[in-house]
């Protein structure tokens, strides 16, 4: 393979001649070979929007030659759509500041408008792409925007599909009567459609938390550049280019008040990813539920069936495994675990300017990402497929010894009690030791043990 001869302030450096990033780049990439994780797509179609952005800005505030800007803008397209993915491979592992993405996305857009422009030097990665812009103040900006992007397209959407199941499963099995738990021991009746309907009120809170947490992502650093004093750029920059992104988006993105705090500090991703973190909990509390009514199919809970994708051991036939629980549930692990990495990394403001940056947003993007998926997969292949199994409920209703709780009221907390546990020691239902004990009739015992008047 054939390379070019590049150079930057260091000096010459070789490139192959089928990639079309810099020096900058290519140094990156060399210097950091450290795992195999790479800055998110998500991340650069977001310094997409800003690169097409600032030209288009700058040429309307006599910065930047119109010809100019309409080429970045033109390659900005390509970038966004994902027709030169192949040309952004750095390290998340880098510079925490994320500068050398910063140089790979203005290295690009420099070399394939200069390649269509037929002139080497016409654009300059640093004097025409980045002009008006620091890796400082474009990187963070990125950042919230893909989050919001990624939300609002992937997140949302499944968590609305979730619900719409949900809330299909509450109406089906309304009347549905259970046995409630607590203590993972027996508690009163409830119906099925009223334990679907905690499930159903936890995701949507959470979709309210997200929503409340994106807030604080529409407020973007853009235009402080360096340490947040916005030097070398204009003062109407910001809010121009901002504006533009606004109207392409049809998101209320706004220019961050005070840019020294938009620079230095990550709050808004620690809050954010806060609310991913309570979905997981939410998420992993409901999965870990069906998993235990589903269990058996002879030997546990069996108070619902879920479908079988595929065969569940490879020793013991005809196992079947909550495949799709166990997958979802380690995802809601794995966020747990990105958010403590993002509450570390954004507590290392030093001065200026947060670095560690890369992380944060991989982390952030990874949760969001892995949430999507699994939750659609498990809706899809899972949820949507459960069934009660509702001879086994009314069994377990019928031999409940927690319905004594109705008779406290009319025979004492103590008798109850001591029903409850001699019904218990031998082996006998409550009806039975009730009536022989002559604490109440056959009838009266049937009015106040009724499991429809618990629920």
């Amino acid at each position: 393979m054939k390379d070019r001869i590049e150079a930057d302030t260091l000096g010459e450096i070789r490139i192959a001649t089928s990639k079309k990033w810099g020096a900058q780049t290519q140094r990156s990439l060399e210097n950091f070979p450290i795992g195999k994780e790479q800055m998110p797509l998500e991340l650069i179609q977001a310094f997409g929007l800003i690169k097409k952005a600032a030209a288009l800005t700058n040429a309307e505030l006599g910065l930047l030659n119109q010809e100019k800007a309409e080429s970045i803008s033109d390659v900005c397209d390509e970038l966004i759509w994902g027709m030169l993915n192949e040309e952004f491979p750095l390290s998340v592992w880098q510079t925490g500041s994320g500068t050398q993405t910063n140089m790979n996305l203005n290295e690009v857009i420099a070399y394939v408008c200069n390649e269509e422009k037929q002139e080497r030097n016409w654009l300059h990665p640093n004097d025409d792409i980045n002009k008006s812009q620091s890796s400082n103040d474009t990187f963070p900006t990125a950042m919230q925007i893909a989050v919001v992007l990624k939300v609002k397209e992937r997140l949302l959407p499944v968590l609305e599909k979730v619900k719409e199941t949900l809330a299909d499963l509450v109406e089906a099995y309304k009347d549905t009567l259970k046995i409630g738990r607590t203590h993972l021991q027996d508690a009163t009746p409830m119906t099925f459609g009223q334990e679907i309907s905690g499930w159903l009120t936890m995701l949507e809170y959470n979709e309210k938390m997200l929503n409340d947490a994106l807030k604080w992502m529409y407020e973007l650093p853009l235009g402080g550049t360096a340490v947040g004093t916005g030097l070398n750029t204009d003062p109407a920059f910001s809010e121009k280019a901002i504006q533009l992104m606004t109207r392409w988006t049809k998101e209320p993105f706004s220019q961050k008040e005070n840019k020294f705090h938009g620079l230095s500090s990550k709050d808004q991703f620690v809050f954010f990813h806060g609310a991913l973190k309570a979905l997981s909990a939410n998420v992993m509390k409901m999965a870990n539920d069906i998993r235990w009514l589903a269990s058996g199919p002879r030997t546990g809970i069996s108070e619902i069936t879920i479908p079988a994708n595929e065969p569940g051991s490879s020793i013991m036939p005809g196992k079947v495994n909550p495949t799709q629980i166990e997958a979802l549930t380690m995802v809601c692990v794995q966020v747990m675990g990105n958010d403590t990495t993002v509450g570390i990394a954004a507590s290392q403001g030093n001065f200026e300017l947060n670095v560690y940056m890369p992380v944060i947003i991989y982390n952030t993007l990874q949760s969001i990402t892995l949430l999507a998926d699994s939750l659609e997969s498990f809706n899809q292949r899972c949820l949507a497929g459960l069934r009660a199994d509702e001879k086994q409920m009314k069994q377990y209703v019928e031999r409940s010894l927690m319905l004594v709780t109705a008779l406290a009221p009319v025979i004492g907390y103590d008798k109850a009690s001591q029903c409850a546990k001699q019904a218990y020691e031998e082996s006998k239902t409550l009806k039975e030791i009730v009536l022989s004990s002559g604490l109440l009739s056959e009838k009266d015992f049937d009015k106040y043990t009724d499991p429809r008047k618990m629920v």
